[in-house]
């Protein structure tokens, strides 16, 4: 029997046994396509109307020292921010996030007012509560907004041109296109969901068809064979791959379908295209085949699934440190990131999803760099079947 006639014989034997399983099979290709989007566009359309509630309607705003500016805090009340009472525990209660953001008006407001002198207003905010950034910046422009007309009135009664005061006049012209706007939520979401699902995509099968088939003692009389080993671990592979392709399309698919039903700007947003769909399809292929490799060459050298399924943990972390590493330290694209696995697909899906071109030269490296890892694994893989106390259990 040929390489390629005992590969695909494996292939379909390991397809064959995972649709036998159909709750395996449901968990695999439906929940998570169909688990992610709706759980995105349902969050996502929860915070659009949250933000829009709290641009939109008045605000309550505690206040401490009222009393001391009523022009300002009448000229707030008209930007719909309503001075309250603070509480006696202010800063209990911002840490605790029951006020989002609090006003403190100094005793010497008055005096300095009269004499012409900046008065102090304090912010009393936590900057690390992102709930609280709109209604922050609601009172922020507020104020900037009160102390630009006071001061120009000001110079006006001194019987100065108020434009003296404001030399520059200052715009900024957006270069980003319509489609890397739209993509915003996409660059967001999209490159962690899909590296996890390209690189995880067949785990489950990877693991019953070495550790678990090991556990059931059914490996040995496959092994016993005369297939060549390097046939065998390529059908497992192979079965693998057809599952985590599977379940990519699914995904994207999912998007797409979840992204033309909402009727929210985040559904808008999520919309690609079928260019898109097969260009992440094709960015996504190298990391499916060295997730695949990888697993099988870890699940080879374990006894039962129990001990397989214990490198989840950390093979879970490995697509979302770049993901993690750029929200701290953006970086930006050159051409060695696409020669680093999880960072370069990262920086590709980026691209695709902005609608920037990418080279070939790109191509070739990202290519290049990524299924020459996968083949090396492809290798070690191979190399642990050969081992023969692979078909020994326990």
């Amino acid at each position: 029997m040929s390489i390629m006639s005992t590969l695909f014989t494996v292939m379909r034997k390991e397809l064959r046994d995972l649709s036998r399983d159909r709750r395996t099979l449901a968990l695999t290709l439906l929940m998570g396509p169909l688990l992610y989007p709706t759980l995105i566009l349902g969050m996502g359309k929860l915070a659009e109307s949250r933000v829009k509630s709290q641009i939109e309607q008045p605000l309550e705003i505690p206040t401490i020292g009222a009393q001391n500016a009523p022009n300002l805090v009448r000229f707030l009340a008209a930007q719909g921010l309503n001075a309250t009472a603070a509480p006696k525990d202010l800063n209990e209660a911002i840490s605790d996030q029951r006020i989002d953001v609090a006003l403190r008006i100094s005793e010497s407001f008055d005096e300095h007012w009269r004499d012409g002198r900046p008065a102090l207003v304090e912010i009393l905010q936590d900057s690390t509560r992102r709930a609280a950034d709109v209604p922050t910046a609601r009172l922020k422009a507020a104020l900037q907004t009160y102390n630009g007309q006071v001061g120009s009135l000001r110079l006006m009664a001194r019987g100065i041109d108020a434009q003296v005061a404001r030399p520059l006049d200052v715009a900024t012209q957006d270069l980003a296109s319509a489609e890397a706007k739209q993509g915003m939520m996409l660059s967001m979401l999209l490159p962690l969901l899909l590296t996890i699902t390209s690189f995880l995509g067949g785990a489950y099968l990877v693991m019953d068809t070495t550790a678990g088939e090991r556990e059931r003692q059914s490996l040995e009389p496959l092994l016993a064979t005369p297939a060549k080993r390097s046939a065998i671990v390529s059908g497992k592979i192979a079965a693998a791959c057809v599952v985590g392709i599977a379940s990519l399309v699914l995904t994207l698919v999912a998007f797409k379908l979840s992204a033309q039903l909402s009727d929210s700007s985040v559904g808008r947003q999520l919309n690609m295209g079928l260019g898109s769909m097969l260009q992440m399809l094709l960015v996504m292929l190298p990391m499916l085949l060295i997730g695949t490799s990888l697993l099988t060459f870890l699940s080879a050298a374990s006894k039962s699934m129990k001990e397989a399924q214990s490198h989840m943990t950390w093979l879970m972390l490995l697509p979302m440190l770049p993901s993690y590493a750029l929200l701290v330290y953006p970086l930006k694209s050159v051409v060695w990131q696409y020669a680093i696995p999880f960072l370069s697909q990262n920086q590709m899906l980026l691209k695709v999803i902005r609608h920037e071109h990418i080279s070939p030269t790109i191509w070739v490296i990202y290519l290049g760099a990524n299924l020459g890892l996968a083949a090396l694994l492809w290798f070690a893989a191979i190399h642990r079947y050969r081992q023969e106390r692979l078909a020994i259990s326990g």
